[in-house]
């Protein structure tokens, strides 16, 4: 499957900056254009794609809700 096929608008494309493994999950940050995106995946999939700092990774984002908190 390629990027283009999965239906996720809000796309961001980055390096990965870090990365804190877990036994179970981990956190992988993303500096992309707008920013650092911070991803939850599991252990075993940061392992099977081979990512490691440095690695160009796209963010795919797709939430059902957004909650918003007025400043």
């Amino acid at each position: 499957m390629t990027i283009q096929a999965i239906n996720v608008r809000n796309q961001f494309r980055g390096k990965i900056k870090a990365i804190l493994l877990g036994q179970i999950v981990s956190e992988i940050d993303v500096e992309t254009a707008a920013g650092i995106v911070t991803s939850v995946i599991t252990t075993r999939s940061v392992k099977d794609l081979n990512l490691e700092i440095g690695t160009e990774v796209v963010a795919l984002v797709k939430a059902t809700e957004v909650s918003l908190a007025k400043l």
